[in-house]
C-alpha cells in the first residue's frame, strides 16, 4: 500500500484527532498530508512545496497537535502572511482539536484590538497563529514568550517574502528556542526562501507535491463578485432567473446553514437545511424531499453533503467560498453527474478573489464572471412565471370569480384594469416585481486602484521631485465633499522606493480607515503628503507615527505645522515647538453618520499593517 493510500488511523493520529476528522468528513489524507505527517510526528524539520488548496494546513496541524499537551503555554507558532490566512489556519486547528480538552488556539494580527489579544494570551493558548509583524511586536513587548515552543511553521513563505516580511521572519527565527522543530511550506522556492531554509532547517525532509489539475467538463462554472452585505439579495436574484429544478447551496457553518434556509423560506422558496448536527432521519427526509420535488433547494455544509447524488440537482451554488480547492471540486461534483450537465455558481467578495484564482489553477479551468441579474430581468422572469400560473388557473371554472370581480368594481367604483392591478399588487408581496438596484461598496476597489497606481509609479522614471515652498491645504473628497480634510506629512518618499499603494495600504490597515476616506497623496523625494479626515484620534496618530513603510517609520504629523527648506535633493522637515499639546488632539467628530474612523474591519493584505496596536475595537 502506497503512502497516498494510507488512512489517518494508519498514520498514528490520536483518537481525539481521528474523531474530529471523522466528524469533519475527512476519510483519507491528501498527498501532502501523507508525506508530511510521518516526519513531523517523528520530530523532523520539513521543507514542503505545495500549492494552496492541497490540504497543507492539515499536513502540519494534525501531526503537531498530536504532540500538544494540556499545559497552558505556547507550544506551536504558525506564521502566515495575511489576517485572513491566520484566521483560517486557526479555525482549522480549532476544528481538528475539537475533542482535545483544555486546548486553545489564538490568531493574532495587526488591526485587531491589542487589549483583546493580551487578555487571550494570558489564558495560555497552546497554539499561536499570527502575522509576522504582530508576533514580533508581542515578542518585543514580552507578552508572547516562546521558551516552551516546540514547533514553528512558516505557511506560504513565498507570499510573506513578496509582502516584505522576510526580515521579520529571520528575527523571529533567531529568537526562538534552538531545539524547536521547524516546518516551511511554500508554493514556490525563490532564492531568499532557499537561503532561509538552508540557514534554519536541520536535516530537513524535502516534500514536493504537484498541484492536481482536476476539472469537471460537464459543469459550467461561473462566479458572482458581490460584497458580503449584498450576498443574500444577489442569491435571490440568481435563483429567480436560473432555469433549474433542484439546487444545492453550500455554506461553511451549521449556523449559516440554518439562517440562510430560514431567510429563503421567508421569501417563498421551498428550502431546507442539511448539516452534520441533524439526526440521520431528518437528513434522509430532506434529501428525499429534494428528490421527489417537494423541496427545490438544500442549504448544506460540506460534511452533510458528502456522497449526495440527486438527479434533480442542476445547480450548485457556493454561497460561501470553500477554504480549499478539494472542497470546491467535491461541492460542484454534486451536479453534472453520470453524464448530465450542470451549473456551478461561486459567490466571491473582493477579498476572496485570490482564492478564486487558486481554484482556477488547481482545477485547470476558467471560472467565468457573471453579473447579478438586474431588477428588470428579475421582474420579467417573475411576471412570466405568474403568467404561466394564471394560464393554468384560467382553465378552471371561474364564473363565481367573474361575479366577484364585477361586484368589487361596483363597490369600489373602479374599472377592471385598476382592480386587476390592485389584486396583482397583493399577490406579488412575497416576491415583488419591482426591485431596487444593488448598491455595491467600493472600498476595496479604491485601495486596489491605489496599489496599481503605486506599481505604475514605480516603473516610471524616478526623476527628482524636491519639496515645494508650500504644501498647500487638503483637497475635498470627490465623493464626500462635506467631509473636512486635513493634510498630513510622513517621513517616507520616493528616495525610499515608496509607492502610493504602500501608503494607502498602511494607513487603511493600521488606522482602520475606509480607503475611500484617504484623499490626495503627493510623493516627494524625502517625504509624502496625504489628506485624511480632520479629527484623527490621538491614539491612531501616535500609532501611525511608529508604523514602518519601506523600512522607515511614518512619523506622521500635520503638514500645516511644518517648516520646509529646499535642499535640492529633497526636503527636510523641522518641527516647530509644539509645547505640551498632544499630537492630533482635535475636536472629536460626531458619533453619528458615516464615520471614517468607524469600527471597520482592517485591510490585512499589506505588510505594514502589523507593527503596533491601534485603538482597540470590538471584533
Amino acid at each position: 500500500m502506497s503512502s497516498s493510500e494510507r488512512t489517518f488511523r494508519e498514520l498514528g493520529l490520536s483518537e481525539n484527532l481521528l474523531r474530529a476528522l471523522d466528524e469533519l468528513g475527512y476519510e483519507n489524507p491528501t498527498p501532502i498530508q501523507s508525506a508530511s505527517i510521518d516526519p513531523l510526528m517523528a520530530g523532523k524539520d520539513i521543507l514542503g512545496q505545495a500549492q494552496t488548496g492541497t490540504g497543507k494546513t492539515g499536513a502540519f496541524a494534525l501531526p503537531l497537535l498530536n504532540k500538544v499537551t494540556s499545559q497552558a503555554v505556547p507550544q506551536i507558532l504558525v506564521l502566515a502572511p495575511t489576517r485572513e490566512l491566520a484566521v483560517q489556519v486557526a479555525e482549522a486547528f480549532s476544528s481538528y482539536a475539537k475533542f482535545m480538552k483544555g486546548f486553545h488556539v489564538l490568531p493574532i494580527y495587526g488591526g485587531q484590538s491589542m487589549h483583546q489579544q493580551l487578555n487571550a494570551l494570558k489564558r495560555g493558548p497552546q497554539v499561536i497563529v499570527g502575522t509576522p509583524g504582530r508576533v514580533m511586536d508581542h515578542m518585543r513587548r514580552g507578552t508572547l514568550k516562546l521558551e516552551t515552543l516546540q514547533a514553528l511553521v512558516l505557511d506560504e513563505a513565498d507570499e510573506m517574502l513578496k509582502m516584505g516580511f522576510i526580515d521579520d521572519i529571520e528575527w523571529i527565527l533567531e529568537h526562538t528556542p534552538e531545539q524547536r522543530q521547524l516546518a516551511l511550506f511554500s508554493a514556490t522556492m525563490p532564492e531568499q526562501i532557499k537561503r532561509v531554509a538552508n540557514k534554519h532547517l536541520k536535516d530537513a525532509t524535502n516534500i514536493s507535491i504537484a498541484a492536481s489539475h482536476t476539472t469537471v467538463d460537464s459543469i459550467e462554472q461561473r462566479f458572482v463578485q458581490v460584497s458580503q452585505h449584498n450576498k443574500l439579495e444577489a442569491l435571490v436574484r440568481v435563483l429567480e432567473v436560473e432555469n433549474t429544478e433542484g439546487i444545492i447551496i453550500f455554506v461553511r457553518t451549521r449556523n449559516s446553514c440554518v439562517e440562510l434556509a430560514e431567510k429563503l423560506e421567508a421569501r417563498g422558496y421551498a428550502s431546507s437545511p442539511l448539516h452534520g448536527d441533524m439526526n440521520q432521519q431528518a437528513r434522509e427526509r430532506a434529501v428525499e424531499q429534494l428528490k421527489s420535488g417537494k423541496l427545490d433547494i438544500l442549504i448544506a455544509t460540506d460534511v452533510a453533503a458528502r456522497g449526495l447524488d440527486v438527479e434533480r440537482i442542476g445547480h450548485v451554488v457556493n454561497y460561501d467560498i470553500p477554504y480549499d480547492t478539494e472542497a470546491y471540486v467535491h461541492r460542484i461534483g454534486r451536479t453534472g453527474r453520470a453524464g448530465r450537465t450542470g451549473m456551478a455558481i461561486l459567490f466571491v467578495t473582493s477579498r476572496e478573489m485570490r482564492m478564486l484564482r487558486t481554484i482556477e489553477r488547481a482545477t485547470n479551468s476558467r471560472i467565468s464572471p457573471m453579473k447579478v441579474p438586474s431588477p428588470e430581468t428579475v421582474a420579467e422572469r417573475r411576471l412570466s412565471r405568474l403568467g404561466e400560473q394564471l394560464a393554468q388557473t384560467m382553465t378552471q371554472d371561474l364564473d363565481f370569480m367573474r361575479e366577484a370581480v364585477a361586484q368589487l368594481c361596483q363597490q369600489l367604483e373602479v374599472d377592471t384594469d385598476l382592480l386587476a392591478a390592485a389584486l396583482l399588487h397583493q399577490v406579488q408581496q412575497e416576491r415583488p416585481l419591482q426591485l431596487p438596484a444593488i448598491q455595491e461598496r467600493t472600498r476595496d476597489e479604491r485601495s486596489e486602484r491605489g496599489a496599481e497606481r503605486g506599481e505604475r509609479g514605480e516603473r516610471r522614471s524616478r526623476e527628482s521631485r524636491p519639496m515645494p515652498a508650500s504644501l498647500g491645504s487638503a483637497e475635498a473628497l470627490k465623493d464626500n465633499p462635506d467631509l473636512k480634510m486635513c493634510r498630513y506629512v510622513i517621513d517616507v518618499g520616493r528616495d525610499n522606493g515608496v509607492g502610493v499603494g504602500n501608503i494607502v495600504g498602511a494607513i487603511a490597515n493600521e488606522a482602520n480607515i475606509d480607503s475611500r476616506y484617504i484623499g490626495a497623496i503627493q510623493l516627494y523625494d524625502a517625504v509624502t503628503t496625504v489628506d485624511l479626515p480632520d479629527g484623527m484620534p490621538k491614539e491612531v496618530l501616535q500609532h501611525l507615527k511608529k508604523v514602518r513603510v519601506c523600512g522607515k517609520p511614518l512619523n506622521i504629523r500635520e503638514a500645516g505645522d511644518q517648516v520646509f527648506v529646499d535642499s535640492g535633493r529633497g526636503a527636510r522637515s523641522d518641527r516647530r515647538p509644539r509645547g505640551d499639546r498632544p499630537m492630533g488632539e482635535r475636536k472629536p467628530r460626531s458619533a453619528s453618520g458615516d464615520k471614517p474612523f468607524a469600527d471597520r474591519k482592517p485591510r490585512s493584505d499589506k505588510p505594514a499593517g502589523e507593527r503596533r496596536p491601534r485603538k482597540p475595537r470590538e471584533e
